[in-house]
């Protein structure tokens, strides 16, 4: 009985997945005449959508990003690590004169550049290995962000039609990020520079055009010269813990004046939020306005902190404090999403579940934390997840 009742389960799967595939071959000649309406060549639609497949690891991805459901200590534990400093620090030698050249036009410094660098592509040693028409097709048929990536894969088809890479060359993150610095294909458009005049914006292989693109990007995206990204402060005693978060910002002498220990150098600076990523027993990070254009970047909290950590640790700035008693694991996607659909159902709304930690959900957090007398760190922990579920 228990046989039989295998092979039915596994003949539903293949019907599914048939239907699916068929579902999703229709949905392709939709978009392909779609792609021709949008002025791409011929020539290259047929290229893009020969060997187009769903990717059901890129929805698996998608869905667990490690940006957003791992605890930031233990992000930084495994991005930043003693090989990756030593290799960055190196590379900033390597390279000073291309990079220094970078600093004086765009006014983004090496150390900066080379930290998105080690952390996109660990130093360009590895841009990615998906094929980007099916990754970007996937996630546009999935349908959470479904027009953003149907941009994306038009724009891919324009980067093919200007000449500056193949599509059978166009392989890259599950994302559809490319190159040293992981553009998103949108982004080389707006964004990338032929650094090296050869005609081409070939950031895959040509590091002045990398380095010259990201500088552009984030120069663009309002980058401080002579500013800081981030730096520790020290927290008083009785700290009313609601008031860190990104959203909330004042100056550094406001922040003196409710005993906030900041280095005095940065009292001139006035767009400051204080962030505990780790909770309220983790350190307490101070971020200024070159922090939102890293997070322009990427929109991950721990991935902003990990490149301004990173690139802290290339021109040798003390490490990162940290007590003994900070909570140190994190959230399941099922359990986070669990979360979110339990604090909706008390009353405390976290918005439509995602499984990701977003602004709304620390709101929600506040919120229950509040009811409770609980610090309002905003911090989806799992005692905080064992306190909601026991109550």
């Amino acid at each position: 009985m228990r046989i039989w009742l295998l092979v039915f389960l596994l003949m539903l799967a293949e019907q599914a997945n048939a239907g699916e595939q068929q579902n999703f071959q229709e949905w392709l000649q939709e978009l392909k005449a779609d792609s021709l309406r949008e002025g791409i060549s011929k020539q290259t639609v047929e290229a893009t959508f020969k060997q187009a497949k769903i990717l059901p690891r890129v929805i698996q991805l998608d869905r667990s990003q490690p940006e957003f459901i791992s605890t930031f200590l233990s992000y930084l534990e495994r991005r930043v690590t003693p090989d990756v400093i030593a290799r960055g620090r190196d590379l900033l030698l390597q390279y000073q004169p291309l990079l220094d050249d970078v600093e004086s036009e765009y006014g983004v410094p090496k150390h900066i550049l080379v930290s998105f660098w080690g952390m996109e592509t660990n130093y360009g040693s590895f841009q990615g290995d998906i094929d980007l028409p099916s990754a970007l097709m996937t996630l546009a048929y999935e349908g959470r962000r479904a027009v953003f990536f149907r941009n994306q894969l038009f724009n891919m088809m324009r980067i093919v039609d200007a000449r500056h890479n193949t599509i059978q060359k166009m392989r890259g993150s599950w994302a559809g990020a490319m190159g040293h610095m992981q553009f998103m294909p949108t982004t080389f458009m707006q964004y990338g520079v032929d650094a090296d005049k050869d005609g081409r914006i070939n950031i895959w292989k040509s590091l002045p055009d990398a380095f010259n693109s990201a500088a552009n990007y984030l120069a663009k995206a309002g980058w401080h010269a002579n500013e800081p990204v981030m730096v520790q402060v020290s927290l008083p005693e009785g700290f009313d813990v609601s008031q860190a978060q990104l959203t909330l910002r004042r100056s550094v002498k406001d922040w003196q004046q409710l005993g906030v220990h900041v280095p005095s150098h940065l009292d001139h600076l006035n767009n400051a939020a204080i962030l505990l990523p780790q909770g309220w027993r983790g350190p307490a990070l101070m971020v200024f306005s070159n922090f939102d254009v890293i997070m322009d970047w990427n929109r991950s909290v721990n991935y902003a902190l990990a490149v301004a950590h990173l690139s802290e640790q290339l021109v040798g700035v003390a490490d990162i404090a940290i007590e003994d008693n900070v909570e140190t694991e994190a959230l399941s996607f099922n359990e986070m999403w669990a979360l979110q659909s339990r604090l909706n159902e008390l009353g405390f709304p976290a918005g439509p579940p995602d499984g990701f930690p977003g602004l709304k959900t620390q709101e929600a957090v506040r919120m229950y934390q509040a009811k409770y007398q609980l610090p309002q760190d905003g911090y989806a922990s799992p005692s905080l997840y064992q306190h909601v579920f026991s109550h």
